[in-house]
């Protein structure tokens, strides 16, 4: 036995504790020691049955991730073979209960199912998740659950990869029994009264995989689920391959064919993308220059300035985490606007069953609508979220420092404007943060965080406990002109109204996109979000516009002719009621005549040109943020990307995507765009550097702060 797996006996009954905090991952050496186990038990006549439990908070969560690393690059520490290990315990001559606390997830619930029996806590997870990660069960996990749970709920759980509760999994079949109180006491008395007993083998058991008449429709709207909610992902689909083997072959040929799916999943640029995903949502936490143990502020109590749609939905994100709210507006029809679409986001919750009545009115119960700043001496926290303009933000932070008790952390919503000239307004520059939410508030995950010159070490600390309390992932970024997301978002946006410009049609530009992974299209993003939100910004930044430079007009023109998008039924597209998008060629003919009376010649633009413009034009905008340590590391831009502007998350970011074309075909068609289109090309100095000397944006790790 390993210090990972501990045998002990007691009457009869073994018992294998697996320890290898915090999540007793399948490290080297527990498939190892859980192998030895079984051996010594099926020697030891005095042993009748066993219990596999998991120690410390959970039963074995799944495999550790980071071998998955080491197996795709050659630096596997040749780690037993898991399935053969599976196969034991299931030829266990003595009958095996696993007893399931916490969570038994991928390789977890394979260990499991491997078991003769299974009982759990009322408060276990049991699930499937490898697809989250681009992956499929490697070892038997998409052949044995049908054979437990049927096809139906094994797809479910296989394909789209969400946790079931120990009530569901009993209610399928997947758990014998639940125990409420001492699991290791129960789940041994269980043992007992099973021993001696025919065990039961997961991989004989074939009375729910069902027909093939019956299968053929779950299979067939499994697949159309799939190509639908989970676009262009592989893992999915070869999920549910899998388990229509489990249906049509005996279990060895079925095992054979899951593990070539496997390996073929492990091996693909999706699934290196998916975990570098995982692992860079863990990595944007950290901050070299703020050490773990610098002490946080207490946010106890919060306000908001400006209930509009920011405003409002900041406010459901404080009290949805129990933070009660001040909401502060100019005038009462305002706050009534504002506190009736808090109301309606509400009770849109509930009819879709995220939240209970009772949860709405608790959250409804913490937002204390005013119209003056009383009460905001007593908060700990305010976020600012009023129009964005400079002369409006530096009046309310200098009113917020006026009222606000010393120790208050000052905030702002602003996407664009500079924080260090907020700051200014204030005699606290130290308690002045960028909090940058993204929209709809209460359902993006993405905070930018915007670090000023002067902002200290516990309020940058504070900020980033408290999105995860918020249940955001906060990113870490320095103060310049659109930080990092909105900055790399202008050249995007840019490119894909050039391309407009330049004959291509809006449904190609978008199109084109959409098929590359995007969640949306950059000129139906702008029709969402409002096309005068830009307009409005680049009036506020025009007079540092440099001379000479061309500009995107077509934007602009359309917001001059009232069409901001789907807020007023036209933008790049028309809408109807409902807000539904259809083409309008009124728009190409009008972007045609503004063309030509700019001298720009129209002509075809492939989709690929599509591509290359808009995504190299965020990578080389990227680079130079890192070049001017606006962001820590390239994957702070990948997750800003992910979580706040629909990149797909199987490309791993802009950055990760950029490394696996490789920096060198980027940088070349970078040059090549410089050449026909100037200056706004210019190569980014960190691209140009990588290309040469053969690295990775991946490689880049800023070991000091993001700069103000």
């Amino acid at each position: 036995m390993s210090d990972l797996v501990r045998l002990t006996k007691e009457d009869g009954i073994a018992i294998i504790t697996i320890n290898n905090p915090p999540v007793n991952a399948l490290s080297p050496g527990v498939p190892e020691g859980i192998a030895g186990a079984i051996e010594q038990i099926n020697k030891d006549e005095s042993v009748r049955a066993a219990v596999l439990i998991g120690g410390g908070r959970t039963f074995i969560a799944g495999a550790d991730i980071k071998e998955f690393g080491k197996l795709t690059s050659g630096k596997s520490s040749g780690t037993m073979d898991f399935p053969a290990v599976l196969l034991r315990i299931e030829n266990s001559s003595k009958p095996v209960v696993m007893a399931i606390h916490g969570t038994a997830f991928g390789g977890g619930m394979e260990l499991a199912m491997a078991g003769h029996y299974r009982v759990a806590a009322p408060g276990a997870q049991v699930g499937q998740p490898e697809v989250k990660l681009g992956l499929i069960p490697g070892a038997a996990g998409t052949q044995r659950l049908p054979r437990l749970a049927g096809i139906a709920k094994a797809l479910e759980m296989c394909a789209e990869g969400n946790p079931v509760s120990a009530q569901d999994a009993l209610k399928f079949g997947i758990l014998d029994q639940l125990i409420e109180g001492d699991l290791l006491a129960k789940a041994v008395a269980f043992a007992r009264e099973i021993a001696g007993k025919p065990a039961p083998k997961t991989r004989e058991r074939n009375e729910k995989l069902g027909t093939a008449e019956q299968n053929v429709p779950l299979f067939a709207a499994a697949r159309e689920t799939a190509r639908k909610k989970q676009r262009n992902l592989m893992a999915p689909l070869a999920a549910i391959d899998s388990i229509e083997d489990a249906a049509r072959l005996p279990f060895a040929e079925g095992c054979a064919a899951e593990r070539e799916r496997f390996v073929r999943c492990l091996f693909s640029d999706q699934s290196k993308a998916l975990i570098h995903v995982f692992f860079g949502e863990r990595e944007v936490s950290k901050i070299p220059n703020i050490p773990k143990e610098t002490p946080v502020l207490p946010i106890n109590s919060t306000a908001v300035v400006g209930s509009g749609t920011m405003g409002g939905g900041i406010a459901m994100v404080l009290a949805n985490s129990g933070l009660p709210v001040l909401l502060k507006e100019a005038d009462q029809p305002a706050l009534d606007r504002g506190l009736a679409n808090i109301r309606k986001n509400y009770a849109n919750s509930v009819s879709r069953g995220r939240f209970t009545q009772q949860f709405v009115d608790e959250r409804l119960n913490l937002i204390q609508p005013t119209l003056s700043y009383d009460g905001f001496s007593a908060v700990d926290m305010v976020i600012e979220a009023v129009f964005e303009g400079m002369a409006l933000k530096k009046e309310v932070f200098a009113e917020l420092d006026r009222v606000c008790k010393p120790g208050t952390i000052l905030a702002s919503n602003t996407s664009t404007l500079n924080i260090d000239e907020i700051a200014s307004a204030t005699s606290r520059p130290e308690f002045v943060i960028g909090t940058h939410f993204f929209s709809p508030a209460n359902v993006m995950r993405l905070l930018e965080i915007v670090r000023g010159k002067e902002t200290s070490k516990e309020v940058i600390a504070t900020c980033m406990q408290l999105s995860k309390k918020l249940g955001k992932v906060g990113v870490l970024v320095g103060n310049c002109r659109g930080f990092a997301g909105n900055r790399m978002f202008h050249p995007y946006i840019r490119e894909a109204t050039f391309l407009v410009e330049e004959g291509a049609g809006v449904e190609a530009v978008d199109g084109a996109l959409y098929n590359f992974g995007m969640a949306m299209g950059p000129l139906a993003t702008g029709d969402l979000a409002g096309l005068d939100v830009g307009w409005r910004i680049r009036k506020e930044y025009r007079h540092l516009e440099k001379p000479g430079l061309r500009q995107a007009f077509a934007a602009d023109r359309l917001c001059e002719l009232g069409r901001y998008g789907q807020k007023t039924g036209s933008g790049w597209y028309k809408y109807d009621e409902n807000r539904r998008p259809t083409s309008d060629p009124e728009v190409a003919e009008i972007v045609r005549k503004w063309a030509a009376e700019a001298g720009i010649s129209q002509r075809r633009i492939s989709p690929e040109e599509i591509v290359d413009r808009c995504i190299y034009a965020l990578v080389n905008e990227g680079a130079r943020i890192l070049e001017e340590g606006i962001a820590l590391r390239a994957v702070d831009l990948d997750i800003i990307y992910l979580n706040g502007y629909g990149f797909p998350a199987y490309r791993g970011g802009p950055m990760w995507y950029a490394d696996i074309v490789g920096l060198k075909t980027v940088y070349d068609r970078v040059a090549e765009f410089h050449q026909q289109h100037g200056e706004l090309w210019q190569p980014a100095l960190l691209l140009k550097q990588f290309a040469e000397q053969g690295k990775l944006f991946a490689d880049f790790n800023r070991e000091q702060s993001a700069t103000a």
